[in-house]
């Protein structure tokens, strides 16, 4: 990742785990953060949990990038930082927010957790803020750690140390259960069981979202809130999908990361072939040049429509962000969009598609007559 990024970086077990430590380092408690609505809750929980107050967006709705011009100038005036999130790979505007935010003497945040291969303005989506993070979990398939990369080497001992503080020891238990898990997965996709391990998996309680967004509990948040900035009592939201991303790192982690990781140049071959030929489709809206996107949103009139025949197919549909942050928490945990609309269009329409499976799901969609989102604003 130094040799990618030409700066210097530090493993983090998590992505999560990676932006909680940058934000306490370069905000202070109370700031203000500009963020996309279209994001995971994930990452609102943890902007929360570093003591921070989120500012949500305006969006552009063909790729929900930021859109920096239409950010009100008090908005402007009043942020310690802004966060990017790269949405599936699509970068956001990172040129002209470094710029804005060396303006305003703010921090820039890089959050490339899906956009570990992407680029803009010539240069690795990453390498323009004062900090960014990278996720192992999403193009490597490791399931497992991340990144965190810094513009100023001299900062790298104290995130160490910040990082090291927060992480919890190596279990055994843990590190077999990581190592089974590929055997496990494949396993039930061949005989077909993955409908009786999520039922499974509610009976056992370990099942956290009925729905797209994880419940909100506000009332515990409330109280969490006021503890903050402390990551511990945020623990039942940061850690859905992921319990151990606080985890020490054992061998067969670092071994099966450092294998994939290996293996990135074909893979990120392989996503931008996919792009490629999903951004030719007609539910599609290219934007630039083809990256090797995590994800490619598609814009289907009938989301859910489309995810039920995908299912059909045994092509699983994740990475879903609906509602936007703002509607799903409320005035009482974030400043709302000024301009909410193309969000929320965005996230009603976005079908993300893994370019890995692009004929099936091409496929899918043309025999299930799924039609193309109708365009924003009508």
């Amino acid at each position: 990742m130094r040799a990618r990024l030409g700066r210097e970086c530090l493993y983090v077990p998590s992505c999560r785990l990676g932006l909680y430590v940058a934000l306490r380092h370069f905000c202070p408690p109370g700031g203000r953060v500009l963020m996309s609505p279209v994001n995971d809750d994930v990452i609102f929980f943890v902007v929360l949990a570093a003591g921070l107050r989120p500012v949500q967006a305006p969006l552009r709705p063909h790729d929900a990038t930021i859109d920096t011009a239409a950010v009100p100038e008090d908005v402007w005036r009043g942020l310690s930082a802004v966060l990017t999130t790269n949405l599936y790979g699509n970068p956001d505007p990172a040129p002209q927010l470094a710029a804005r935010c060396a303006e305003s003497g703010i921090a820039l945040l890089e959050d490339a957790a899906h956009a570990i291969g992407s680029e803009i303005g010539g240069r690795p989506v990453g390498t323009y803020g004062d900090a960014s993070v990278f996720s192992l979990s999403k193009h490597t398939g490791a399931k497992a750690g991340g990144f965190l990369a810094v513009r100023d080497p001299a900062l790298r001992a104290g995130l160490e140390r910040a990082r090291d503080a927060l992480l919890r020891p190596a279990r055994a238990g843990a590190e077999l259960a990581y190592a089974l898990r590929p055997s496990a997965e494949a396993a039930v996709r061949g005989l077909r069981l993955a409908g009786a391990a999520r039922a499974a998996m509610r009976l056992l309680g370990t099942a956290e979202r009925e729905e797209i967004r994880m419940p909100l509990r506000p009332g515990g948040l409330k109280a969490a809130t006021a503890r903050a900035p402390a990551l511990g009592p945020f623990h039942p939201w940061v850690r859905v999908d992921m319990h151990d991303y606080r985890l020490t790192p054992g061998r067969v982690r670092l071994r099966r990361t450092e294998r994939l990781l290996g293996r990135l140049g074909t893979t990120l071959a392989a996503h931008r072939a996919g792009t490629e030929q999903l951004l030719a489709s007609p539910w599609a809206l290219p934007t630039g040049p083809v990256q090797p996107l995590f994800r490619v949103p598609l814009l289907v009139a009938d989301r859910d429509a489309a995810i039920t025949a995908l299912a059909r197919a045994r092509v699983t549909t994740g990475y879903l962000y609906d509602p936007p942050l703002d509607d799903y928490a409320g005035a009482p945990f974030t400043d709302v969009s000024p301009a909410p609309e193309a969000a929320r269009w965005f996230a009603r329409h976005a079908l993300p598609a893994d370019p890995l499976r692009a004929d099936v799901t091409l496929g899918v969609l043309r025999a299930s007559g799924a039609r193309p989102a109708p365009p924003h604003g009508d």
